[in-house]
Parts: structure tokens; C-alpha cells; sequence
């Protein structure tokens, strides 16, 4: 028996065949039994692993040697500690770490050799730890936990049909985007009787039996009367001049947000406020559009760009076509994902995952908030599964030169909002600067792989257009992410 494994020659093959068979069972088991993996379910397994002396005596002796040249003690010449001296200082806390790294090693070697497709990280089964007794100990026994990626068996071509809409630009839409875009260049004049729209400066004032409380809430504020989501509340504010008053239910005037700054409290104070106020205005502003004319032009397209209304129209039009036009191909592509999320029928490791996610995130969790957002996080696995598959499987990969222009083309995009611009050499080096940041680097190739797997979607399956109005348009996606 070897190390607790035996090995057998077949009594009815005594030759050189069985004996070498033998010989190889013999040196597998010799150099591969301190990492073994067991099966525990369809997409879950433990790694045992077993540390013996003669695995770590030589780092830790080195170590040891290392710390006492460093150690400075009262009746010692600096690196004259006794050995014996510096092993009960620091013998246990340099095994665990020795045998911290060693454990770390032969894990991260086992799974790149045996190719496994991990989910998470490794869990140490928490069983085993408060049974090692590091002070007498020479032997170790270790087990982690690992959840295994599903096989994901997922394809597109034509035979996967989907719809695809198109937007039209409304005339009315288009002036009403028009007559916004003039008012947030226009300018504010004084008025004596307030319309819908208009900013009103003024006082609220706590009531108590329809009078202003003594004691009561009191605060100066403005009232942005499109801010007031109850009907019924802004007709009673349309048409009051200065010194004028109307009494409101504050609780149900506003989001709450709205409602703390005008009473001057916290957001978390107003669920308590259910008092009606009374709103006394002070003078009452109103926002004019700017005229469409060549200033205006030149602010938003610099100069000499659009001369006249016609132009500004056609301009706006465009716009709005190509926003239109991206909420479309981003409402396509969560077809698409929804449609293979439901072709692949992917399974995950779900007991694994939640016990990694608890120890996984920076801040305290509870189980009862991982079973909540689980079945979203559980999407976007499956999803980030899938997509890597189709990067894969169509050779998506991306080159050092596409991500390096796609950070210029991105830098150049933020200079030119500024009116500034920037030579090749320049992008060159601010690009290369930008992609040391993982995070910006991260965001760059979720950027390059989000419009290769959208020109593939569109390259691949059967696409049927359809004109649809842009009310209807956000009713369907409303509908779609519910």
C-alpha cells in the first residue's frame, strides 16, 4: 500500500506488460495524490489537498533565516538571535503563511492542468480549519469547494427570427424638442401672474386646523411648477401673483426629494410630514425661449455650422433619429439575449455560488438579500457565460491596435465637446495612460465586444422590421423589462 492507495499486479499477468502497468499506477499516485478532486454534483466538486514536511520545511527554514537577520533584541547583536529564540517569535505565523502560498499554488496549478472552468473562487471547507493544531502538526489536510461552469452548446443563424423596430420623427415631437432646446438657452423675466412652468419663489408654511402652526415647518424655497406631479395641487398654483397663497397636501404634491428640499428637511423625515402647508409667493419667474437665430446656432453647432430654422429642424431631426435608433438596437439586443438565455438552458452551481457571494462582497450581506438578487445575478451569469461562448466560437477577439483606436476615437469625441483637439502623438500617449486604469480599460473592451456582438447578432439572424410611434415604442419596452 502506498500512502494509503494499493496497487496490485493481476495474479493471471505476470509479465513485463502488468508489471508496467503497476509501475505507472504506482508513479501516478506517487506524484499526483496530494491534489485530488471529487465530484459532489453535476457542477460541483472538492479539492483535496495534502501538505507534507518536505513540502514547505525548506521555505519556512528560509524564511526564518530571512526574519532573524532582521530582528533587533535587547543582549543580541543584530542577526544573532537564537534560532530557537526566533521560532517561538515567529515560527507559526511564517508556517501559516509558507503554507498559505504553497496551498494557493498548488490550487491555481491543479485547475490550469486539469483545464476546470471555475465559477467564483475556491471556498475552504470551514470544517476544516479549527481542527489543524499548527503547533504540533508536520502534516495537512486540506479541502476547497469549487463550483464548475456549465458546457454552454449555443448557436445563431437565420433560423432565429426576431423584430426589429423603427421610430418615426413625429412632426409634433420634433417642435416640442425644438421649443426645449431654445428654452434651456433662453432667459428668465419677472412676471406678475404665474402659468404652468413657471418658477415660483416663496414661503411654505406648516397648518394645523387650516392656520399657520406657531411652532410649525417653515421655509423659503422655489417651486418649479412642472415638478408637481397632482393635478389637481398645480391648477391651484396657475394664476397667483405676488403675496398670493394656496393651500396644499404636501404629501402627495412631489417625489419625496422634491417635497425635503422645499420644507427644508431630511428625505427620510418626510414620510412623517402629514400636515398640509400653505405656499405664500413672494415673485414668480418665467423662462423664455431664445429665438432661432444664429446665436443660438452657434451655441449648440459652433459657428457658421446652421443658419437657419430649417437647418436647426433638420439637424434635431437627425438627432433624434439616431438616439431613436440605438433604443431600438439596444431593445433588439435584449431579444436576442432573452432568446438564448432560453435556447442555452444553462444550470449553475446555485448552493456554491450564494455561499461565494456571501464571502465575495466588500461589505456584510445577508442571506436573505442574497436570495433576493440572486435571480439577477444568476441572468447576468448565464448571460456573460453565453457571450464569452459566442465570442469564442465567431472569433471575436480583439487586437492591441483596435482597443488603442477605439480610446483614441473616444478621447477625440470629448475633445471636440470642448472645441479642443489634440495631435496623433498626443491621442497616442493619453490612450495608452487611460488603458493602465483596469476600470477604464474594462469599460473600452465592453465597448469593442458590445458592437461586434451587435454586428453579429445583425449579420446572423432573420430580422423583421417594423414601424412603430415612439409612444408605443416605450409602452413595448416598459412592458419587455418588467
Amino acid at each position: 500500500m502506498l500512502h494509503g492507495v494499493w496497487v496490485r499486479v493481476p495474479p493471471s499477468a505476470p509479465n513485463k506488460m502488468a508489471y508496467g502497468l503497476a509501475l505507472r499506477l504506482f508513479l501516478y499516485y506517487l506524484l499526483f495524490m496530494e491534489v485530488v478532486k471529487k465530484e459532489t454534483g453535476k457542477l460541483s466538486a472538492e479539492i483535496a489537498i495534502k501538505i507534507e514536511e518536505k513540502d514547505y520545511k525548506a521555505q519556512v527554514e528560509e524564511s526564518l533565516r530571512n526574519y532573524r537577520k532582521q530582528v533587533n533584541m535587547p543582549g543580541f547583536r543584530k542577526g544573532m538571535v537564537p534560532m530557537g529564540m526566533v521560532k517561538k517569535m515567529v515560527g507559526t505565523n511564517i508556517l501559516v503563511e509558507e503554507i498559505n502560498k504553497l496551498l494557493s499554488d498548488k490550487l491555481q496549478n491543479f485547475i490550469g492542468e486539469e483545464k476546470l472552468e471555475i465559477l467564483g473562487n475556491p471556498l475552504p471547507k470551514e470544517e476544516d480549519a479549527p481542527s489543524i493544531d499548527w503547533e504540533k502538526q508536520k502534516e495537512f489536510d486540506f479541502t476547497y469547494e469549487i463550483g464548475l461552469a456549465p458546457e454552454v452548446k449555443i448557436a445563431l443563424s437565420d433560423k432565429d427570427k426576431f423584430d426589429k423596430y423603427q421610430i418615426k420623427v413625429e412632426e409634433k415631437m420634433l417642435e416640442e424638442q425644438m421649443e426645449e432646446i431654445a428654452k434651456r438657452y433662453g432667459k428668465m423675466t419677472a412676471v406678475d401672474q404665474s402659468l404652468d412652468g413657471d418658477m415660483l419663489y416663496g414661503k411654505f408654511e406648516e397648518l394645523e386646523k387650516g392656520n399657520v402652526k406657531a411652532d410649525g415647518i417653515s421655509n423659503q424655497s422655489v417651486l418649479n411648477l412642472t415638478t408637481i406631479e397632482n393635478a389637481k395641487d398645480r391648477k391651484k398654483l396657475i394664476g397667483l401673483k405676488s403675496g398670493e397663497s394656496a393651500d396644499l397636501k404636501i404629501s402627495s404634491l412631489a417625489a419625496e426629494n422634491y417635497i425635503a428640499s422645499w420644507l427644508g428637511i431630511e428625505v427620510s423625515e418626510v414620510k412623517n410630514v402629514k400636515s398640509d402647508f400653505r405656499f405664500t409667493v413672494d415673485k414668480i419667474n418665467r423662462l423664455e425661449a431664445a429665438d432661432y437665430n444664429s446665436e443660438l446656432f452657434d451655441k449648440l453647432y459652433g459657428p457658421g455650422v446652421v443658419k437657419t430654422k430649417e437647418e436647426f429642424k433638420k439637424k434635431i431631426q437627425d438627432e433624434m433619429e439616431k438616439n431613436f435608433s440605438e433604443n431600438t438596437e439596444q431593445l433588439f439586443e435584449r431579444d436576442v439575449q432573452d432568446h438564448l438565455l432560453k435556447k442555452a438552458k444553462l444550470e449553475l452551481p446555485d448552493d456554491f455560488m450564494k455561499r461565494w457571494l456571501m464571502t465575495a462582497n466588500e461589505k456584510p450581506i445577508t442571506k436573505e438579500q442574497i436570495e433576493e438578487e440572486y435571480e439577477q445575478y444568476s441572468r447576468g451569469l448565464k448571460w456573460q457565460l453565453i457571450e464569452n461562448k459566442l465570442i469564442t466560437e465567431n472569433e471575436l477577439g480583439l487586437t492591441q491596435e483596435e482597443v488603442i483606436n477605439h480610446t483614441k476615437g473616444l478621447i477625440q469625441q470629448q475633445l471636440a465637446g470642448m472645441g479642443q483637439i489634440m495631435d496623433d502623438k498626443e491621442l497616442e500617449e493619453t490612450a495608452h495612460r487611460i488603458l493602465q486604469n483596469q476600470e477604464e480599460a474594462r469599460r473600452v473592451y465592453d465597448q469593442i465586444y458590445s458592437s461586434k456582438l451587435r454586428k453579429l447578432y445583425n449579420d446572423t439572424v432573420k430580422i423583421k422590421e417594423k414601424n412603430i410611434s415612439y409612444d408605443e415604442f416605450v409602452k413595448l419596452a416598459e412592458k419587455k423589462r418588467k
